[in-house]
C-alpha cells in the first residue's frame, strides 16, 4: 500500500467516526397510550386526541433538526406490548424495540385523563443503551382543546431537547 492510499484509508476512518460521534440521535416516538379513567371513557375524540399526540411530538422534535424521528409501525409495537402500558412500566423490552429499529432513545408515554377538565401527559425517556429511563416527564393539560393539546406537546419537546443536550454534554 503506497503512501496516498494509506492517508484516503485513514481519512475514511476518521471521516467515518467524526460522522458517528456527529450523527443526530435517533428517537422513537411510541404511540401514547389513553388511560381514560372518568365517567364516560375512551370517547372516540378522546382517542383521536390521544392518537394525534405522537405525530405532534415527532414533528415538535424534528423542527430543530438535530434529531432523527425513527419509524416504529404500529403493529410492531403492538406486538411488543404485551398488555396496557407493559412497555411503558418496562423500560428495557421498549429499549428492545427501539433496538431493534436502530434508535438510540425511545419515548414511551400515555394520556392519563382521570377528570373531564383536565388530563396528564407522562412520558419516560429511555436510552436504548442503558436499557433504562433516564427522565420522567409529567405535563398537565387543562382543557381538551387542540392549542392545549399542541401546547402540551411544545412543552414536552423542550424538555425531552433539554435532557438530551445535557446527555451530550457527559
Amino acid at each position: 500500500m503506497n503512501i496516498v492510499s494509506l492517508i484516503k484509508c485513514v481519512s475514511l476512518v476518521v471521516g467515518m467516526s467524526a460522522a458517528e460521534v456527529n450523527a443526530a440521535p435517533r428517537i422513537a416516538v411510541l404511540d401514547f397510550e389513553l388511560n381514560d379513567i372518568t365517567s364516560l371513557p375512551n370517547t372516540s375524540t378522546e382517542i383521536s386526541r390521544t392518537s394525534s399526540m405522537a405525530p405532534l411530538l415527532m414533528a415538535a422534535l424534528s423542527r430543530s433538526g438535530a434529531y432523527q424521528i425513527v419509524a416504529v409501525d404500529a403493529e410492531s409495537q403492538k406486538t411488543a406490548n404485551s398488555g396496557f402500558g407493559y412497555l411503558f412500566r418496562f423500560h428495557d423490552l421498549a429499549a428492545d424495540l427501539g433496538q431493534q429499529r436502530g434508535a438510540d432513545w425511545v419515548l414511551v408515554g400515555q394520556h392519563s385523563k382521570p377528570s373531564f377538565l383536565f388530563s396528564y401527559l407522562w412520558v419516560y425517556l429511555i436510552d436504548v443503551n442503558k436499557r433504562a429511563a433516564v427522565a420522567r416527564y409529567d405535563i398537565e393539560l387543562k382543557g381538551s382543546h387542540q392549542k392545549v393539546t399542541q401546547h402540551a406537546i411544545d412543552t414536552l419537546a423542550g424538555k425531552i431537547r433539554a435532557t438530551l443536550a445535557g446527555h451530550r454534554v457527559n
